[in-house]
């Protein structure tokens, strides 16, 4: 089964970030990373990044369209996108929302998330391991669905 990753801005640049909040990776090697435990797990990983909104919301859409799960980092968009959000909506198949760091105990203005409300759950704070805590909760969204 096919699994979108999504991830928003400023993940391509992991390298530069702040390595106490977001690890000592960069982006190929999270890439790498997401695609063997997607293996592991039985998925086959269409992993996607992108620093515009527009188009995450246009991949959201084309995952409603094709009922695809779908893991998502909106990134900086978790605490104001409503845009997201609403696309967010619309998907048919289980969604589950990750981040690298743990939004509450950072800054206050990162303790917001508009799209928790909306997805099956969210994992945080396990940096790499939070994608892969989101994969074997996908296998059992899933296996739970066709029960």
């Amino acid at each position: 089964m096919r699994i979108l990753v999504l991830n928003g801005p400023n993940l391509k640049r992991l390298d530069l970030r702040d390595k106490n909040v977001y690890g000592e990776f960069d982006y190929p090697s999270l890439e790498r990373f997401v695609l063997e435990a997607g293996k592991s797990e039985g998925f086959e990983i269409d992993m996607r990044q992108s620093d515009d909104e527009a188009t995450i919301i246009g991949w959201l859409h084309e995952a409603a369209d094709k009922k695809t799960p779908v893991i998502i980092n909106p990134a900086a968009f978790t605490h104001y996108s409503y845009s997201i959000r609403d696309a967010v909506m619309m998907l048919k198949a289980p969604v589950i929302e990750v981040h690298l760091s743990n939004p509450l105990s950072r800054e206050e203005f990162r303790h917001t998330s508009v799209v928790s409300g909306v997805v099956n759950g969210t994992i945080a704070g396990f940096g790499a391991n939070s994608y892969r805590l989101a994969l074997i909760a996908m296998r059992a969204l899933i296996t739970n669905l066709t029960k």
